[in-house]
């Protein structure tokens, strides 16, 4: 940003929830064409959410109608990160508040993303397609470091759920926890997971717990982009859908609840869907603006 060039409008909304004490609030901006990596990663860094969302002119060749497709690049307090659920719902709807609901489609480093935005019953959701997902198993000696940060006993993890890494944009560890007690203890060793996690280049460690066959429990530390825990994570969300489809721990067909935030004072909700012969996953939820 040039010296003299106007500080852009930075908006302020929440993601996966409809009031602005609960989900996960992201930074918008709207236009952030004067805007260079330092400047992105500043305002995120001034704002300290988990990460801030900055949009510019779409790259040529991406799907979409005109005024209604973007590049997106999303910022952490501490770096850029490829992908990122939250500021994206919070971005689609802080656009559909300003040219009205209907499909966006956002080109991000880990590719394009569609997002479907409606209005239901005054409530504005939005909807985004991930990219295609993929697993990969964990070394034994990686998981063994992952709980000696996070302090769980192996004893402590639920064995219908084997750990793996999920990508549905960005890489998370995916562990679950035996009991619910388990996941709302969590008091980890921050500077040994945030080393283990820039080897593996994982974005968070996505902690669940399973209470139906179809509703979970989530929690996600993130040291690598400077915070203790993401309130509301879409990325890992999509993830986990992923990871529970290949692993048929869920139908092919489903419709799972996320459970987010509560153990923070920040309650969520993501809703994951699942469709047989389309390997992408869907991540919805609602936002509102909070200033």
């Amino acid at each position: 940003m040039t010296r003299n060039a106007p500080r852009p409008e930075v908006l302020r909304y929440t993601a996966f929830s409809s009031t602005p004490d609960g989900g996960n609030p992201a930074g918008v901006v709207l236009d952030a064409t004067a805007l260079d990596d330092s400047d992105m990663l500043a305002i995120a860094a001034d704002l300290g959410y988990s990460e801030s969302a900055f949009l510019t002119a779409p790259p040529e060749g991406l799907a979409g109608q005109e005024g209604r497709a973007y590049s997106i690049r999303y910022f952490s307090p501490k770096a850029e990160v490829p992908f990122c659920g939250h500021a994206t719902i919070a971005t689609a709807i802080a656009l559909a508040e300003r040219t009205g609901p209907g499909e966006l489609v956002f080109a991000t480093r880990a590719g394009a993303v569609p997002v479907e935005v409606a209005e239901e019953g005054g409530t504005v959701r939005a909807t985004l397609t991930s990219v295609e997902p993929h697993l990969e198993k964990i070394a034994d000696t990686d998981l063994t470091e992952a709980l000696a940060a996070l302090g769980w006993p192996a004893a402590d993890l639920d064995p219908a759920f084997p750990p793996h890494v999920a990508f549905a944009g960005a890489r998370h560890l995916v562990l679950a926890a035996a009991t619910r007690t388990r996941l709302a203890d969590l008091a980890y060793d921050f500077a040994r997971l945030e080393a283990l996690m820039h080897r593996l280049d994982l974005t968070t460690v996505q902690l669940v717990w399973r209470e139906t066959a179809t509703v979970f429990h989530v929690r996600n530390p993130f040291p690598v982009g400077g915070v203790v825990e993401d309130p509301a994570t879409g990325a890992a969300a999509a993830a986990f859908g992923a990871y529970a489809r290949e692993l048929g721990l869920v139908p092919e067909d489903a419709v799972l609840t996320l459970h987010q935030g509560e153990d923070l004072g920040r309650p969520g909700e993501l809703t994951v869907t699942l469709r047989s012969g389309d390997p992408r996953v869907r991540v919805s939820g609602t936002g509102t603006r909070i200033s």
